[in-house]
């Protein structure tokens, strides 16, 4: 028998009653019919809808569904909420002051196997809920209130001016929302995805607060005067382009993105990875910066607390309608959009870390979710992070695919980024599986087949899957490997022509025998985790003070080198140094075959004052700094724009489908032909010859990663032509990246500084691009002077 035991208490809740015994599938809160188990068919009372809960408990005897009065109002549409923005009745609104209404659920009529189900009717709009599971908490938890795992929507503080703000928000406790019973659908306005060949993908991975936070005065005039509207044009289904950015307030959004969108379009990437944007407590941890006696927080956010439910201090007011409108108009602009995920631990930590567990997951089923040992008394920790979730028990591979689903299907996603992957193939008993479940039901889930699956094949238990992660002719890897070589090779370090050339060619040795292709290796130079690339050339150590850590976290080997002086010097030697091992390291990127991966702010040289682990940095160290980055637009980010555009304009077979083979690339030494493999010293060239026919864009590439000028003697150019400069890395800007190639031919050879690379091109008499060359300057200030800042 339900008992209703408080819904007397208070005149909210009174319309709220058991319909009917309720159904075990789907989990979670969805709307229902009425009718089943001979119950009225009655779906809506007037003050509400009638909804179906449903949730996964090992607890057998004791299930108590809990019903609070909204803690905010629904958003309203000039981007607020009624509410006092807090979360879980911590505030003075009508949550604080009504009592829940409470359903004990009789076991005999709402479990069915391991699952509590019940259907209620009269739920008002926006009713929180939670599950009370057990007569009593566990000692170890406070508290055996549970978050439902699949909760859609979650009531935390929204808004940007709520993140980290603890001295307004009161403690975090959040709660499930209902879903709005007979509410549209989201309007994707006829835009679907690009569904962009991922041999052809630029990434660019960023964080939506750090991208969007900080505004430049310039750029804001320009905005009000209509730089917030997305690209002009036809919409990828026929739709015309409207403006739909959040303009004035955006900062720090999801909408803030749809702002910056000119931005991309001009940069040239065709994807953005987004760092983890489910649901996370920036305040979970209190440590302070030594340095600025600033609180600091959980920035990056690996420490999801709802799988399901988007982050509400990235919103203005309805997080998921806000993340569904930013996916819409990135598609609408040929932008992808990868979800960086967080499948390995969840926010609830182990036994030694906070929170203690109030999030309920160590309540509903610990030894289901989570890996255990010590005979279940303590948390295997993979993660590094307190917990490892048991990905491959069937329960939680459930719950993880469905979790994807929602993600895919109906937020518009283009693909995820597993962060610590190798955790999904452990087993339940920790050991590595050749064929784990879980990757393998949503790896072949026909509804995601068009979905981009990412690895990062490693976890902090010692499980290295650089090349050999179960990939199902599907997953693509973050190459280590890439980043590796690349950092030392350009640095200097002897004997690597070898391993450089490998990764330039796309890691056969590593993708090739398993049957996958280049663009399955992600090269990337940086990422969020590390060195940004200025202070990859600018600290030979890291500097984490900030952190108030005493500089114990972060990586201690970077294959970093501070060119001669570290951090910030006026030796001009020293930044000129700098300058050319930004852009050598930035040619080899983009002209190797495989997934290129750029990380926010490299293109114009965002230092973090050599701290390596910004996990907790909220500001300016690891903010996007619109200002540094429209100042110097001729600089750097010119650089780094044409690059892009070398690769997928002028040299589009750089995005290669399969590996090098025989005549396909040529490789050099000083000398044509004799790139001298055994010599220690790393000066390596290559040519690639274009494959179309009419085109004739051949390249040839040179690295001089030494302290010694070198002379190379160039191949003959192709058909009688000539070769023209197109980069030399030692050059000032604009000189650096050549307009007009034809302007700059080269007969034999070629002289290389210390420390430096060039691409030359084969240039024709008549050469269609040579007579029109694009001004990217001024199409990145033209993509500024667009972006809502």
């Amino acid at each position: 028998m339900v008992k209703n035991s408080s819904a007397g208490a208070s005149a909210w809740g009174a319309s709220i009653s058991v319909l009917h015994r309720g159904r075990p599938l789907p989990y979670g809160c969805t709307a229902t019919a009425g009718g089943g188990g001979g119950a009225a068919a009655a779906t809506d009372t007037g003050a509400g809808g009638a909804l179906n809960f449903s949730v996964f408990a090992k607890e057998a005897a004791h299930a108590v569904l809990l019903l609070f009065p909204p803690t905010t109002a629904a958003p309203t549409a000039d981007g607020g909420n009624g509410g006092d923005g807090g979360g879980g009745g911590d505030g003075d609104g009508p949550a604080a002051a009504a009592a829940p209404v409470e359903l004990r659920l009789d076991p005999a009529q709402h479990r069915t196997g391991m699952v509590w189900h019940v259907a209620v009717a009269g739920v008002p709009p926006r009713t929180e809920y939670l599950w009370r599971i057990g007569a009593a908490p566990d000692p170890r938890w406070y508290t055996n209130e549970c978050l439902d795992p699949y909760a859609r929507e979650v009531s935390s503080p929204t808004g940007a001016g709520m993140y980290n703000a603890v001295d307004v928000r009161g403690d975090y406790r959040p709660r499930g929302v209902v879903p709005t019973v007979g509410a549209p659908e989201f309007d994707w306005q006829g835009v679907v995805p690009p569904r962009i060949p991922q041999h052809e993908l630029v990434i660019y991975e960023m964080h939506v607060r750090g991208f969007t936070l900080h505004a430049d005065a310039e750029g804001a005039a320009a905005a009000a005067d209509g730089g917030g509207a997305v690209a002009d044009g036809p919409a990828k289904g026929g739709t015309k382009a409207t403006t739909a950015g959040g303009g004035a307030g955006s900062n720090g959004t999801f909408l803030g993105v749809i702002d910056k969108i000119p931005y991309l379009r001009a940069l040239g990437v065709n994807c953005v990875e987004l760092l983890p944007v489910m649901e996370f407590n920036e305040t979970e941890w209190s440590f302070i910066n030594p340095v600025t006696n600033q609180r600091l927080s959980q920035y990056w956010g690996y420490s999801t607390v709802a799988f399901f439910a988007p982050m509400n201090r990235f919103a203005q007011a309805d997080a998921t309608v806000e993340f569904q409108t930013m996916v819409r108009e990135l598609h609408r602009a040929g932008i992808e959009v990868i979800l960086d995920v967080v499948y390995n631990h969840t926010a609830e930590m182990g036994l030694d870390f906070l929170p203690p567990g109030h999030y309920g997951q160590k309540t509903l089923a610990p030894g289901t979710y989570y890996m255990l040992e010590d005979n279940g008394a303590k948390f295997v920790n993979y993660s590094g992070c307190g917990n490892t979730l048991s990905c491959n028990n069937p329960v939680t591979a459930e719950w993880i695919h469905e979790s994807l689903r929602h993600w895919a299907l109906t937020m518009g996603v283009d693909g995820f980024r597993f962060d610590l992957a190798s955790i999904l193939t452990r087993g339940t008993d920790g050991a590595a599986l050749a064929n784990p479940p879980v990757v393998e039901r949503f790896t072949k889930d026909p509804c995601m087949r068009d979905v981009k699956l990412i690895a990062e094949p490693w976890d902090c238990g010692g499980l290295y899957q650089v090349g050999t992660f179960p990939h199902y002719g599907v997953w693509s890897e973050w190459n280590g490997k890439f980043r590796d070589v690349v950092r030392q090779f350009v640095k200097g370090d002897r004997g690597l022509k070898g391993a450089f050339a490998s990764r330039l060619c796309g890691s056969q040795d590593m993708y090739g025998p398993s049957g996958r292709a280049p663009y399955h290796s992600v090269n990337f130079v940086t990422a969020h985790d590390g060195f940004s690339l200025y202070d990859l050339v600018s600290y030979n150590d890291k500097h984490n003070e900030h952190n108030g850590e005493n500089n114990n976290d972060g990586e201690q080997h970077n294959n970093s080198w501070n060119c001669g002086a570290e951090g910030e010097t006026s030796d001009p030697e020293v930044r000129s140094r700098r300058d050319r091992q930004m852009r050598n390291m930035m040619v080899a990127l983009l002209v190797s075959a495989g997934t290129p991966m750029l990380c926010m702010g490299d293109e114009y040289g965002h230092t973090k004052g050599g701290n390596n682990n910004g996990w907790c940095q909220d500001g300016l160290l690891t903010a996007f700094n619109w200002t540094v980055l429209r100042d110097g637009l001729d600089g750097l980010p010119r650089f780094l724009a044409k690059l892009i555009r070398l690769r997928t304009r002028t040299a589009p077979y750089l995005a290669r489908t399969t590996f090098y083979s025989g005549s396909e690339i040529v490789w050099h030494g000083e000398r044509p032909g004799e790139p001298a493999w055994d010599d220690g010293y790393n000066f390596l060239a290559f040519t690639i010859p274009d494959p179309r026919p009419a085109a004739g864009a051949d390249l040839y590439v040179a690295f001089n990663a030494g302290a010694e000028a070198r002379t190379a003697v160039l191949p003959p150019a192709p058909d009688c032509g000539s070769w023209g400069r197109l980069v030399d890395t030692a050059l000032p800007p604009p000189r650096d990246f050549s307009d007009d190639p034809a302007a700059h031919p080269i007969a034999h050879t070629y002289g290389l500084a210390p420390y430096s690379a060039v691409v030359l091109v084969h240039v024709r008499r008549l050469c269609p691009e040579a007579t029109a060359p694009e001004d990217v300057t001024a199409a990145l200030r033209a993509g500024l002077d667009r972006v809502a800042l």
